[in-house]
């Protein structure tokens, strides 16, 4: 796909996205935790997920006919075809409906595993990041970089923690206390696709987190590249987006951060 249609399309994604933005922007005066409905455990879904998210499919069928989706709710699902879009209608619901202010509406076209446009609209500061490949990473319609710190003492991590998975909940601990004890400190934010952003902007130089779906992450691993960062899995690898963990960095930490999880995460 060429550059100047991936342009056109990012360039409507945004602007689907702040749509969508808005919906869940005016349904959260009045939300109540009586409207929440739980998927599983500490899992939550309520009316504007699903409200969020049908606007997007609707949106990106007239811009994309031809692409499938894979999305969080089931508005649509279809993996089928070449192009897939793949769309979280609101990262960070849980936030959200709790009335937290850092969530976001992330929507990333693909072609197999390879990430061709990725949008990021963070609702509550009113921050679209956008990406498509080959060319630079945007925070509304700005250029943006990674950070440029070197020095893994000087770097500030975020991290997230599953729904589920208990099982490595400990290991995990063990990590993140070494992330305490050597670096500026990690944040907790709530969001992976904010998360990620984050990283792509320079506000935090790396990010970690497991257990997590391909609709947490797509948009923003292609934000975080084009802004000159690194993303992998645990292990370095590439098998992050449907792999269930991911590691994003300024890419001049990236090694400090995988063998910090060598040494204190068993995989």
């Amino acid at each position: 796909m060429k550059s100047i249609e991936l342009e056109r399309i990012t360039q409507q994604v945004a602007s689907l996205a702040r749509h969508a933005g808005a919906f869940i922007r005016e349904e959260g005066r009045n939300f109540s935790l009586e409207k929440v409905e739980q998927k599983g455990f500490n899992d939550l879904v309520s009316y504007v997920d699903k409200g969020a998210e049908e606007i997007i499919v609707k949106g990106l069928s007239e811009i994309l006919p031809q692409a499938g989706f894979i999305t969080e709710e089931g508005t649509k699902l279809d993996t089928s075809r070449e192009l897939t879009w793949i769309v979280d209608p609101l990262d960070g619901t849980t936030n959200f409906v709790h009335g937290i202010p850092v969530f976001a509406v992330s929507i990333a076209l693909a072609k197999d595993t390879e990430i061709l446009s990725g949008v990021v609209y963070e609702i509550n500061l009113d921050e679209c990041f956008a990406a498509y490949k080959g060319a630079p990473a945007t925070c509304n319609g700005v250029p943006i970089r990674v950070s440029e710190t070197d020095q893994l003492a000087n770097s500030l991590v975020a991290t997230g923690f599953p729904y589920n998975d208990g099982g490595k909940t400990a290991r995990y601990l063990d990590l993140l206390s070494y992330f305490l004890r050597n670096t500026h400190g990690l944040r907790r934010l709530g969001s992976a696709a904010v998360d990620l952003c984050y990283v792509a902007c320079g506000r935090v130089e790396g990010y970690l987190e497991y257990n997590l779906q391909s609709y947490d992450i797509a948009a923003g691993t292609l934000i975080v590249k084009q802004a000159g960062g690194e993303i992998s899995d645990f292990n370095g690898g590439d098998n992050y987006l449907f792999g269930g963990q991911i590691l994003a960095s300024n890419a001049k930490i990236h090694e400090d951060l995988i063998l910090a999880i060598e040494s204190h995460f068993e995989l």
